[in-house]
């Protein structure tokens, strides 16, 4: 499950990766210092975690994670090739989702690839590029299924039909993630760019993180029309306090006047938007964030832990995290009737913690 951080040049998206990630990617003021993807892992900050490995004693902590894609910026003209970008379009199309990073901050000493700070302006170009690219596939596919229609077979014939409302769709501007959902067009939308849900990421100055600033607001707006999540960080501001002992880091932040540089959200964000909910395991050896696909049973949420819990589960006591939490340990809980039997249709929840019962 990754989530792939596009954007125009120079608007900051190596810098957000080096700070999600700690992976030192490059990060210089020219644009194209990305061509080859870089790959890293974020941690999911997540309170309650921390919470059930602590009731529970457990010696070590292992928190959720996100993997992230640092592809190179585009540019305008992507769709056709220019700045290598049939080469960038494919790593997008690799990934689960996209974080669109947007410069909303004002330096002269940061070249900008379009001479001047416009954030409707570079989505607009972005949003653009992935829509032509998109465009060109749907018209591909269209013009194969509509050859084959001629044959008179239905499902084909309806088929074209909706690729011809998708093709209409795409030229009108709207991304295919806004287009109703069918079956008939679930192959297509599953290659298509603009159908991977989109996270909005408005990279802002320091004294902008808080309250957001003229330019962030327009890629909220932006956002809320699309029915897209949007956040605020400073990347700038991320990759100084990542450099700071955590007891300087906060010191620091709260002498700027600001809780956090905005990162935690943003990785929360991203895990939300991949479709992923939490549950968690605890004993005395290791206390655990594990992820699903939101909609897993808990038998296959076992199948996350090992392969041979979910070939020989049998069922899984499940205690909401804060139960467990409230109840101070996993046999008060039982005791207070918070700790439930399921079997292996029970949908997980966020937040569940639980135990599995199986067969070797």
């Amino acid at each position: 499950m990754r989530v792939g951080i596009v954007g125009l040049p120079n608007v900051g998206k190596s810098t957000v990766f080096n700070s999600l990630t700690r992976a030192g990617a490059e990060a210089q003021n020219y644009p194209f210092t990305t061509i080859d993807p870089n790959l890293g892992v974020a941690v999911v900050p997540d309170e309650r975690l921390v919470a059930v490995a602590g009731v529970m004693g457990s010696k070590r902590v292992v928190p959720a994670t996100v993997d992230f894609v640092d592809i190179a910026g585009l540019v305008r003209g992507a769709s056709v090739g220019e700045g290598l970008g049939n080469q960038f379009l494919g790593h997008i199309r690799e990934c689960d989702a996209i974080a669109h990073v947007v410069r909303c901050f004002e330096d002269e000493n940061v070249v900008h690839v379009h001479a001047g700070v416009d954030p409707e302006g570079d989505i607009e170009t972005i949003d653009t590029e992935l829509l032509l690219a998109d465009l060109a596939s749907v018209e591909r596919r269209l013009e194969r299924v509509g050859r084959a229609a001629k044959g008179g077979d239905a499902k084909l014939e309806a088929e074209a039909a909706e690729l011809e409302r998708l093709r209409h769709h795409l030229s009108g501007g709207s991304p295919a993630r806004v287009y109703p959902a069918t079956e008939t067009l679930a192959e297509t939308m599953s290659t298509l760019i603009t159908a991977k849900p989109t996270l909005y990421v408005a990279n802002v100055d320091e004294e902008s993180v808080a309250e957001g600033n003229r330019y962030s607001s327009q890629v909220e707006k932006h956002s809320g029309r699309e029915g897209a999540e949007a956040v605020r960080i400073s990347a700038k501001l991320e990759a100084e306090v990542v450099e700071l002992p955590e007891d300087e880091a906060a010191e620091y932040l709260a002498m700027l006047g600001v809780e956090t540089t905005g990162f935690e959200e943003f990785v929360r964000a991203a895990y939300r938007l991949l479709g992923l909910v939490t549950f968690f395991t605890a004993a005395e050896k290791e206390g655990r964030a594990w992820t699903v696909r939101e909609g897993s049973t808990v038998r296959q949420a076992a199948g996350r832990i090992h392969t041979d819990m979910e070939r020989g589960f049998i069922a899984a006591e499940v205690g909401d995290w804060e139960d467990l939490v409230a109840a101070g340990s996993w046999a008060r809980a039982r005791e207070e009737a918070k700790v439930r039997l399921e079997g292996r249709d029970y949908v997980v929840r966020d937040g569940d913690t639980v135990l599995v019962r199986f067969n070797v």
